[in-house]
């Protein structure tokens, strides 16, 4: 028994060791712009992540020290855990299965459409007092500054790979047909009716287009790039939780069987 309750010590401090994937994908998700003006994502994972460790924790004492009602609290947690893990993995993914850009003709970079992301993702931002916070945040942010002192040239912005966010908050739609001055100074439109967003651009340097759809549009956009990626990460760490998780739950009935199987030998005697 006492070797099979070190391999259950081992393995669970392999567990503890999984979860800074998890929790270092929440601390990621927080230090991101648009996320840290969002705060959605970020602190589920980073508590799942401690409970991951905790409950492991649990595992690697109960094991080492051979408690058994810390194995059994182990065992009944870690499944509870695996279970919350494989529902946020799934849910990210399928809240995050809808929203690519468009192209635009002569133009690197790429628009965004708020219609194009799922139902979930749209009513964080659609809701005005949601927005108003948000977009407090964003614009308080150096992201459309920096494009004034990496791009002069008209020719030169739109070759520019920008991010979703820059390309939604920090410039009007291109379909609205404006005349680049700088990378957020913009004159006479062709085609004011073409989006309602052509009316809401301004090139007041404090509000530009962070009260447009497209704005909204490229952060829910930056959201499901970064999203996705933390989903990976998620998913990798689920596969090598599950395989921990079973052998531990083959070491723990290895246990209990040579425990009987003593039990029986004293008897016997």
């Amino acid at each position: 028994m006492a070797l099979s309750n070190n391999v259950i010590g081992a393995i669970n401090f392999v567990a503890m060791l999984l979860s800074i994937p998890i929790i270092g994908a929440g601390i990621w998700l927080a230090t991101e712009q648009d996320n840290s003006c969002v705060k959605i994502l970020q602190w589920p994972v980073i508590i799942l992540g401690i409970l991951i460790l905790i409950v492991a924790l649990a595992g690697f004492i109960g094991g080492f020290w051979r408690i058994p009602w810390l194995l059994v609290f182990y065992l009944v947690a870690m499944l509870v855990v695996i279970v919350l893990l494989v529902v946020l993995v799934v849910f990210v993914y399928m809240v995050t299965i809808r929203g690519s850009g468009h192209i635009e003709p002569s133009r690197a970079y790429l628009e965004y459409r708020l219609d194009d992301f799922s139902g979930w993702l749209r009513r964080r931002v659609q809701r005005s007092y949601k927005w108003d916070r948000i977009r407090s945040c964003l614009s308080s942010t150096s992201m459309c500054a920096e494009l004034n002192q990496s791009y002069r040239m008209a020719q030169d912005f739109f070759n520019a790979h920008l991010t979703p966010l820059q390309s939604g908050c920090c410039k009007p739609p291109t379909q609205c047909g404006y005349t680049f001055v700088n990378p957020t100074y913009w004159i006479s439109p062709i085609n004011n009716a073409a989006d309602m967003d052509c009316l809401q651009w301004s090139n007041d340097q404090t509000q530009l287009c962070y009260s447009c759809d497209s704005c909204k549009a490229g952060l829910l956009a930056n959201l499901r790039k970064e999203w996705r990626r933390a989903d990976i990460v998620m998913i990798i760490t689920l596969v090598a939780l599950i395989s921990v998780y079973l052998i531990g739950c083959c070491a723990f009935r290895n246990a209990k069987t040579e425990d009987l199987f003593r039990k029986y030998q004293q008897g016997y005697t």
